[in-house]
């Protein structure tokens, strides 16, 4: 059998943050490919990465555990000088959309939003297998809310509860820098982490 390779999400040590401990044995900085990390770091050297990194950090250092994710998005979005905003967002969650969208605007940005039936197009007009259908006979379109956001030349998007892997070509598509209100977790009341914080109870199954 194949021995599995360690890495990071099976290091109980987490000395990458603190580096006053010993690292484990496995663990990726002391065994670093150093092309890869010089690599890295030269992106943030100029540019939107540098701006947007340190707009991020700026963020988490000013309001450490008091905003809110909508409060934190609002403050990155005037860092990088984000006026315009998007939301893509499912259908299922506009409620939610036009509440932030209602917030977005009193604290003075403009915002355009996107569903994602929009369009309004079959799911058979994709390739998708028509026993998809039970859940609905339209698609959901991210590649559709992409193009439009970029059409309307947004500066900053906000996903609002995609599902798994709408999302992943919503990020795809977009011209613009993309960050994550809500997750989809229909489930859990969009709180994903929920099921790992109970995956020695409750969850357990997940495990098994």
């Amino acid at each position: 059998m194949e021995q599995r390779k360690l890495t990071c999400v099976d290091c109980m040590v987490k000395n990458c943050s603190a580096m006053d401990k010993t690292y484990p044995d496995f663990c990726l900085t002391t065994h670093m490919d150093e092309q890869v990390l010089q690599e890295a770091m030269a992106c943030y050297e100029a540019g939107e990465d540098r701006a947007v990194m340190i707009a991020a950090s700026e963020v988490e250092s000013e309001h450490y555990c008091q905003h809110t994710r909508v409060e934190e998005i609002m403050d990155f979005a005037r860092k990088i000088g984000a006026k315009k905003l998007g939301i893509a967002t499912c259908v299922g969650l506009l409620k939610e959309s036009r509440t932030l969208g209602e917030i977005l605007r009193k604290n003075g940005f403009e915002v355009y939003g996107i569903a994602c039936k929009a369009g309004a197009q079959r799911k058979t007009a994709a390739g998708i297998p028509a026993a998809c259908n039970n859940t609905g006979l339209n698609m959901c379109n991210p590649i559709l809310q992409a193009k439009l956001l970029n059409k309307e030349k947004t500066e900053l998007n906000i996903v609002m509860g995609l599902c798994v892997g709408h999302d992943s070509l919503f990020y795809k598509y977009s011209d613009a820098i993309v960050t994550t209100c809500v997750v989809k977790d229909r489930v859990l009341g969009h709180n994903p982490v929920a099921a790992l914080y109970t995956a020695d109870s409750y969850y357990g199954r997940l495990k098994k």
